[in-house]
């Protein structure tokens, strides 16, 4: 997939995307592909937020895909809109070179203690 990751706190992610190799078979980014950029930088949040010892599985995203784009980067950021202990949820949006907006996406986080061994 090719994401950088330029900024990471439990309040904000900010990650970067490569619209080449990402694409659908008509050259434009795949809507897959903004879910995983998505879902990436939203649950690096959560995990962030959940602090030392605890994981953050993702429990539910959804995303509306705005307008296509057919090259250079996409931009994801995003926001903790709820941190609880038991569950984070972020608002991202993804944008293109022209600061387009691309994609709105939410995702939800279940935190929970990680496994032992």
């Amino acid at each position: 997939m090719g994401i950088e990751f330029l900024e990471a706190s439990p309040e904000r992610v900010v990650g970067r995307m490569p619209v080449k190799g990402n694409t659908q078979p008509y050259g434009l980014l795949h809507g897959g592909a903004s879910c995983v950029l998505a879902e990436s930088i939203g649950s690096t949040g959560a995990v962030l937020h959940a602090g030392p010892g605890r994981i953050a599985v993702g429990i539910e995203i959804n995303a509306t895909h705005h307008r296509s784009a057919t090259g250079g980067h996409v931009t994801g950021v995003a926001t903790r809109t709820h941190g609880g202990r038991t569950l984070a949820t972020y608002d991202i949006v993804i944008t293109d070179d022209e600061d387009r907006r691309i994609c709105t996406a939410r995702l939800t986080c279940m935190l929970r203690d990680a496994p032992e061994g």
